[in-house]
């Protein structure tokens, strides 16, 4: 890591996130069409951003920069792969197995399964057998989260806490980044055992959605666990929910994955196929 990544990382400890964050979801939900206009031209210029994909394509179109930021595509945009999908487009940052409950961050770092889902050991236990894979939101691209498979919603865990960005730099010197960032914990039944999909917060990343119930962050740094009876099944590819402006999805799953031969930080596209379980047999989970 170079030393320029590494003060900006060291620059972010003192800096009031939750404020920064909220001050951007302010501009993100203006109206006012000459700054949200002159927002979302910065931005596609900045980033490169193709709008030929947009079911919208004219920027002048949305109502206020999240609109646009969280913008549907065409329905032929991202088609969808065999086994396992990407839920969002991005970059693979690591994948693998889950090893002494401990997922890989970067080189060098590792943090636990029980911290990440909000601290229940018994829920993480879940997972001790499985693999995981993060995918960090690329700023050009599509930034609604897709079911990577069909599964039905268990419940739903909000985790309060800082909001570090989230990119190479901090991933390589923030320790327990993803444990630490406040993030929303979605816990999902399916034939090939539980999953979860941990949705990660960063700094300017004003808001998490679901489409189940709507918006859930920002709170007031409160936890909060929400169980449903009724049960609420997605399919393989249907939208699950979104960031307001982006960040990372941590998915962990209960049963070994057989991943395609990605090297890290490989882009991939919602949709793409990451792996399969058709090799693996369901395990049970481990005992607490």
């Amino acid at each position: 890591m170079t030393l320029s990544q590494k003060i900006f990382s060291l620059i972010q400890y003192p800096l009031p996130h939750h404020a920064i964050s909220r001050l951007t979801g302010y501009f993100a939900r203006s109206e006012v069409s000459w700054l949200k206009n002159a927002l979302i031209k910065v931005f596609i210029k900045r980033f490169n951003v193709d709008m030929r994909q947009a079911l919208e394509p004219d920027p002048t179109a949305y109502r206020n920069f999240n609109a646009f930021f969280t913008r549907a595509l065409k329905p032929d945009a991202r088609p969808l792969g065999e086994g396992l999908l990407s839920p969002t487009d991005g970059s693979l940052s690591r994948h693998g197995a889950i090893e002494q409950n401990e997922l890989i961050q970067a080189k060098g770092h590792r943090y636990s399964t029980q911290a990440l889902l909000g601290g229940d050991a018994a829920l993480a236990a879940e997972f001790s057998r499985g693999s995981f894979a993060t995918v960090y939101l690329s700023p050009r691209d599509y930034h609604r989260v897709h079911m990577p498979m069909t599964g039905t919603l268990r419940e739903m865990i909000y985790v309060p806490g800082r909001i570090f960005s989230v990119n190479k730099a901090t991933a390589s010197y923030v320790p327990d980044l993803f444990a630490r960032n406040e993030r929303l914990v979605c816990i999902f039944d399916s034939p090939q055992g539980p999953f979860a999909m941990v949705l990660v917060g960063a700094m300017v990343v004003a808001a998490i959605e679901t489409v189940w119930s709507g918006q859930v962050t920002p709170l007031a740094g409160v936890p909060q666990r929400t169980r449903f009876s009724d049960p609420i099944t997605l399919e393989r590819g249907e939208e699950m929910g979104l960031f307001k402006l982006g960040s990372t999805v941590v998915m962990c799953f209960a049963n070994p994955v057989t991943f395609e031969d990605y090297a890290p930080e490989t882009m991939v596209s919602m949709g793409q196929t990451l792996g399969d379980f058709a090799h693996q047999p369901i395990r049970p989970p481990a005992s607490v």
